[in-house]
Protein backbone atom coordinates (compact mmCIF):
# COMPACT_ATOMS: atom_id res chain seq x y z
CA UNK A 1 0.00 0.00 0.00
CA UNK A 2 0.70 3.55 -0.54
CA UNK A 3 3.15 4.88 2.05
CA UNK A 4 2.04 5.73 5.51
CA UNK A 5 4.85 7.49 7.00
CA UNK A 6 5.52 11.20 7.72
CA UNK A 7 7.03 13.41 4.84
CA UNK A 8 10.22 14.06 7.01
CA UNK A 9 10.79 10.19 7.53
CA UNK A 10 10.01 9.29 4.03
CA UNK A 11 12.12 12.37 3.02
CA UNK A 12 14.93 10.47 5.31
CA UNK A 13 14.18 6.80 3.18
CA UNK A 14 14.67 8.59 0.06
CA UNK A 15 18.34 10.03 1.36
CA UNK A 16 18.99 6.23 2.37
CA UNK A 17 17.95 4.84 -1.21
CA UNK A 18 19.72 7.59 -3.08
CA UNK A 19 23.27 7.42 -1.64
CA UNK A 20 23.01 3.67 -1.47
CA UNK A 21 23.05 3.99 -5.59
CA UNK A 22 26.00 6.14 -5.39
CA UNK A 23 29.68 4.56 -4.89
CA UNK A 24 33.29 7.12 -3.40
CA UNK A 25 34.18 7.13 -6.87
CA UNK A 26 31.35 8.21 -8.80
CA UNK A 27 31.26 11.36 -6.46
CA UNK A 28 35.12 11.49 -6.11
CA UNK A 29 35.82 9.85 -2.95
CA UNK A 30 38.69 7.89 -2.35
CA UNK A 31 37.76 4.49 -1.50
CA UNK A 32 39.72 3.86 1.82
CA UNK A 33 39.41 0.02 1.76
CA UNK A 34 37.18 -0.39 4.72
CA UNK A 35 34.28 -3.48 4.41
CA UNK A 36 30.79 -1.62 3.87
CA UNK A 37 28.12 -2.95 6.04
CA UNK A 38 25.38 -1.10 3.35
CA UNK A 39 25.88 -0.29 -0.14
CA UNK A 40 26.90 3.14 -1.81
CA UNK A 41 27.82 6.15 0.28
CA UNK A 42 27.98 5.99 4.29
CA UNK A 43 26.50 8.73 6.03
CA UNK A 44 29.41 10.64 6.57
CA UNK A 45 30.55 10.44 3.09
CA UNK A 46 27.00 12.14 2.35
CA UNK A 47 27.49 14.85 4.88
CA UNK A 48 31.28 15.77 4.24
CA UNK A 49 29.74 16.04 0.25
CA UNK A 50 27.16 18.15 1.74
CA UNK A 51 29.52 20.18 4.46
CA UNK A 52 27.75 19.82 6.88
CA UNK A 53 28.01 17.62 10.18
CA UNK A 54 27.99 14.11 10.53
CA UNK A 55 25.28 14.25 13.05
CA UNK A 56 23.30 16.95 11.71
CA UNK A 57 22.92 14.86 8.30
CA UNK A 58 22.06 11.92 10.52
CA UNK A 59 18.98 13.40 12.17
CA UNK A 60 17.88 14.71 9.07
CA UNK A 61 17.94 11.65 7.55
CA UNK A 62 16.22 9.39 10.71
CA UNK A 63 13.50 12.10 10.02
CA UNK A 64 14.37 14.00 13.60
CA UNK A 65 15.43 17.31 11.88
CA UNK A 66 14.19 18.88 9.41
CA UNK A 67 15.78 20.39 6.08
CA UNK A 68 16.06 24.01 4.98
CA UNK A 69 16.47 24.96 1.58
CA UNK A 70 19.89 25.65 1.77
CA UNK A 71 20.92 21.87 3.13
CA UNK A 72 18.19 20.62 0.85
CA UNK A 73 20.80 22.43 -2.34
CA UNK A 74 23.91 20.94 -0.45
CA UNK A 75 22.13 17.19 -0.56
CA UNK A 76 21.07 17.58 -4.00
CA UNK A 77 24.88 18.53 -4.91
CA UNK A 78 25.99 15.75 -2.58
CA UNK A 79 23.75 13.13 -4.15
CA UNK A 80 23.77 13.88 -7.59
CA UNK A 81 20.26 14.03 -7.99
CA UNK A 82 18.24 14.66 -11.55
CA UNK A 83 15.49 17.68 -11.53
CA UNK A 84 13.19 15.32 -10.82
CA UNK A 85 14.38 13.83 -7.94
CA UNK A 86 15.57 17.27 -6.88
CA UNK A 87 11.09 18.16 -7.08
CA UNK A 88 10.35 15.12 -5.30
CA UNK A 89 13.12 15.96 -2.42
CA UNK A 90 11.69 19.56 -2.15
CA UNK A 91 7.78 18.76 -2.07
CA UNK A 92 8.85 16.08 0.71
CA UNK A 93 10.68 18.84 2.93
CA UNK A 94 7.63 21.02 1.91
CA UNK A 95 9.86 23.80 0.26
CA UNK A 96 7.81 23.73 -2.82
CA UNK A 97 3.94 24.14 -3.36
CA UNK A 98 2.28 20.63 -3.30
CA UNK A 99 -0.07 19.57 -6.05
CA UNK A 100 -3.44 20.36 -5.42
CA UNK A 101 -5.57 17.48 -4.91
CA UNK A 102 -8.77 17.31 -7.19
CA UNK A 103 -11.33 14.98 -6.19
CA UNK A 104 -13.33 15.50 -9.11
CA UNK A 105 -14.12 13.37 -11.99
CA UNK A 106 -11.49 13.73 -14.82
CA UNK A 107 -13.61 14.39 -18.53
CA UNK A 108 -12.12 14.85 -21.81
CA UNK A 109 -14.07 17.32 -24.07
CA UNK A 110 -15.26 16.26 -27.23
CA UNK A 111 -12.68 18.35 -28.93
CA UNK A 112 -10.31 16.50 -27.23
CA UNK A 113 -11.48 12.93 -28.63
CA UNK A 114 -11.67 14.58 -32.01
CA UNK A 115 -7.96 16.00 -31.85
CA UNK A 116 -6.85 12.22 -31.23
CA UNK A 117 -8.89 10.63 -34.05
CA UNK A 118 -7.48 13.51 -36.50
CA UNK A 119 -4.13 11.70 -35.92
CA UNK A 120 -5.13 8.92 -38.31
CA UNK A 121 -2.97 5.72 -37.77
CA UNK A 122 -0.81 7.31 -34.61
CA UNK A 123 -1.57 5.81 -31.62
CA UNK A 124 -2.47 8.93 -29.30
CA UNK A 125 -3.50 8.60 -25.07
CA UNK A 126 -4.76 11.20 -22.74
CA UNK A 127 -3.57 9.90 -19.26
CA UNK A 128 -5.01 11.23 -16.40
CA UNK A 129 -4.26 11.40 -12.73
CA UNK A 130 -2.15 7.90 -11.67
CA UNK A 131 -2.24 7.26 -15.24
CA UNK A 132 -5.85 6.51 -15.43
CA UNK A 133 -6.68 6.50 -19.15
CA UNK A 134 -8.84 9.01 -20.10
CA UNK A 135 -9.14 8.92 -24.22
CA UNK A 136 -7.58 7.00 -26.59
CA UNK A 137 -8.23 6.85 -30.75
CA UNK A 138 -7.91 3.94 -32.92
CA UNK A 139 -4.99 3.20 -33.71
CA UNK A 140 -4.00 3.43 -30.11
CA UNK A 141 -6.47 0.47 -29.39
CA UNK A 142 -5.03 -1.41 -32.37
CA UNK A 143 -1.62 -1.13 -30.70
CA UNK A 144 -2.57 -2.19 -27.32
CA UNK A 145 -6.04 -3.21 -27.03
CA UNK A 146 -9.73 -2.40 -27.18
CA UNK A 147 -9.45 -0.50 -23.44
CA UNK A 148 -14.00 -0.18 -24.27
CA UNK A 149 -13.58 -4.32 -23.04
CA UNK A 150 -11.90 -2.87 -19.64
CA UNK A 151 -14.20 -1.61 -16.71
CA UNK A 152 -12.88 1.90 -16.17
CA UNK A 153 -11.23 0.97 -13.45
CA UNK A 154 -8.96 -1.41 -14.99
CA UNK A 155 -8.15 1.65 -17.48
CA UNK A 156 -4.95 2.27 -15.70
CA UNK A 157 -1.87 2.98 -17.88
CA UNK A 158 0.45 1.57 -14.70
CA UNK A 159 -1.42 -0.92 -13.71
CA UNK A 160 -1.87 -3.14 -17.55
CA UNK A 161 1.63 -2.18 -17.90
CA UNK A 162 1.90 -4.75 -14.52
CA UNK A 163 -0.87 -6.96 -14.54
CA UNK A 164 -2.38 -7.47 -17.92
CA UNK A 165 -0.28 -10.26 -19.84
CA UNK A 166 -1.45 -8.61 -23.46
CA UNK A 167 0.03 -5.44 -22.17
CA UNK A 168 3.27 -6.43 -21.30
CA UNK A 169 3.88 -8.84 -23.39
CA UNK A 170 4.10 -5.69 -25.83
CA UNK A 171 7.04 -4.32 -24.36
CA UNK A 172 10.65 -5.49 -25.84
CA UNK A 173 11.83 -3.74 -22.50
CA UNK A 174 9.63 -4.56 -20.54
CA UNK A 175 11.61 -3.96 -17.17
CA UNK A 176 12.44 -0.11 -18.79
CA UNK A 177 9.44 0.39 -19.18
CA UNK A 178 8.12 -0.79 -15.61
CA UNK A 179 10.69 1.02 -14.00
CA UNK A 180 9.68 4.38 -15.60
CA UNK A 181 5.85 4.14 -14.71
CA UNK A 182 6.48 3.35 -11.21
CA UNK A 183 9.14 6.54 -10.75
CA UNK A 184 6.49 8.38 -12.58
CA UNK A 185 3.78 6.62 -9.82
CA UNK A 186 6.09 7.40 -6.89
CA UNK A 187 6.15 11.61 -8.43
CA UNK A 188 2.92 11.82 -7.38
CA UNK A 189 3.12 10.45 -3.86
CA UNK A 190 4.84 13.75 -3.05
CA UNK A 191 1.80 16.02 -3.35
CA UNK A 192 -0.90 13.43 -2.47
CA UNK A 193 0.31 11.24 0.35
CA UNK A 194 -2.85 10.46 1.62
CA UNK A 195 -5.34 9.71 -1.93
CA UNK A 196 -7.25 6.69 -0.77
CA UNK A 197 -7.05 6.10 -4.68
CA UNK A 198 -3.35 6.14 -5.11
CA UNK A 199 -3.30 4.31 -1.71
CA UNK A 200 -5.55 1.75 -3.44
CA UNK A 201 -3.51 1.34 -6.71
CA UNK A 202 -0.18 0.86 -5.09
CA UNK A 203 -1.39 -1.24 -2.61
CA UNK A 204 -3.04 -3.70 -5.53
CA UNK A 205 0.53 -3.65 -7.44
CA UNK A 206 2.61 -4.06 -4.59
CA UNK A 207 0.92 -7.25 -4.00
CA UNK A 208 0.33 -8.57 -7.13
CA UNK A 209 3.86 -7.84 -8.93
CA UNK A 210 7.04 -8.31 -7.34
CA UNK A 211 8.74 -6.11 -9.92
CA UNK A 212 6.53 -3.41 -8.89
CA UNK A 213 6.84 -3.84 -5.11
CA UNK A 214 11.22 -4.23 -5.47
CA UNK A 215 11.16 -0.78 -7.82
CA UNK A 216 8.41 1.63 -5.39
CA UNK A 217 10.66 0.03 -2.38
CA UNK A 218 13.17 1.73 -4.21
CA UNK A 219 11.66 5.37 -4.39
CA UNK A 220 13.07 6.01 -7.85
CA UNK A 221 11.53 8.79 -9.52
CA UNK A 222 11.06 10.62 -12.74
CA UNK A 223 9.48 12.80 -14.75
CA UNK A 224 10.45 11.95 -18.24
CA UNK A 225 8.19 13.35 -21.00
CA UNK A 226 9.71 11.92 -24.07
CA UNK A 227 11.39 8.60 -25.25
CA UNK A 228 11.63 5.41 -27.48
CA UNK A 229 9.20 2.16 -26.79
CA UNK A 230 9.80 -0.52 -28.48
CA UNK A 231 7.62 -3.48 -29.32
CA UNK A 232 6.64 -6.75 -30.54
CA UNK A 233 3.55 -6.96 -31.94
CA UNK A 234 1.72 -10.34 -32.87
CA UNK A 235 0.09 -9.27 -36.14
CA UNK A 236 2.97 -6.02 -37.14
CA UNK A 237 5.93 -7.76 -35.03
CA UNK A 238 8.46 -5.35 -33.93
CA UNK A 239 8.11 -1.88 -33.81
CA UNK A 240 10.30 0.79 -32.65
CA UNK A 241 8.70 4.33 -31.87
CA UNK A 242 9.26 7.49 -30.56
CA UNK A 243 6.94 8.80 -27.58
CA UNK A 244 5.90 11.94 -26.72
CA UNK A 245 4.00 13.56 -24.05
CA UNK A 246 2.49 16.89 -23.27
CA UNK A 247 0.81 18.26 -19.92
CA UNK A 248 -2.64 20.30 -20.42
CA UNK A 249 -2.61 23.73 -19.78
CA UNK A 250 -5.71 23.47 -18.51
CA UNK A 251 -5.02 20.80 -15.94
CA UNK A 252 -1.43 19.32 -14.75
CA UNK A 253 -2.52 16.66 -13.79
CA UNK A 254 -3.85 15.34 -17.86
CA UNK A 255 -1.26 14.32 -20.23
CA UNK A 256 -1.26 13.48 -23.80
CA UNK A 257 0.84 10.88 -25.49
CA UNK A 258 1.42 10.05 -29.31
CA UNK A 259 3.71 7.69 -30.57
CA UNK A 260 5.16 8.36 -34.07
CA UNK A 261 7.42 6.83 -36.45
CA UNK A 262 9.56 8.44 -39.35
CA UNK A 263 7.33 8.42 -42.61
CA UNK A 264 8.04 5.69 -45.27
CA UNK A 265 9.69 3.36 -42.49
CA UNK A 266 8.33 0.22 -41.86
CA UNK A 267 7.77 1.14 -38.59
CA UNK A 268 5.21 3.88 -39.98
CA UNK A 269 3.68 1.02 -42.93
CA UNK A 270 3.21 -1.20 -39.60
CA UNK A 271 0.95 1.62 -37.89
CA UNK A 272 -1.19 2.39 -41.08
CA UNK A 273 -1.76 -1.50 -41.58
CA UNK A 274 -2.19 -1.94 -37.27
CA UNK A 275 -4.92 1.12 -38.30
CA UNK A 276 -6.50 -0.25 -41.59
CA UNK A 277 -7.76 -3.30 -39.13
CA UNK A 278 -9.63 -1.06 -36.62
CA UNK A 279 -11.11 1.77 -38.07
CA UNK A 280 -14.39 1.87 -36.08
CA UNK A 281 -14.82 6.15 -34.87
CA UNK A 282 -13.66 6.28 -31.17
CA UNK A 283 -16.62 7.78 -29.02
CA UNK A 284 -15.50 10.09 -26.38
CA UNK A 285 -14.64 8.22 -23.01
CA UNK A 286 -14.49 9.22 -19.38
CA UNK A 287 -12.61 8.07 -16.86
CA UNK A 288 -15.31 8.19 -14.02
CA UNK A 289 -12.61 8.90 -10.78
CA UNK A 290 -15.22 10.38 -8.26
CA UNK A 291 -14.93 7.82 -6.21
CA UNK A 292 -11.26 9.45 -5.61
Amino acid sequence: MADKRSPRSELGAFLKARRAELTPAQVGLADDGTVRRVPGLRRDEVARLATMSTGYYTRIEQGRLPASATVLASLVRALRLDEAQRAYLYELAGQAPATPRRRTAQRVRPSVQRMLDGLGHLPALVLGRYDDILAWNAAAAALYRDFTLLKPAERNYTRLLFLDPVMRGLYVDWEEAGRISAARLRMETAGNPDDPRLAALVGELSVRSPEFREWWNGRIVTDLTSGTKRYLHPLVGPLTLDCDTWTSPGDPDIMFMVLTAEPGTPEDHALRILSSWHTAPAPTRTADTSRD
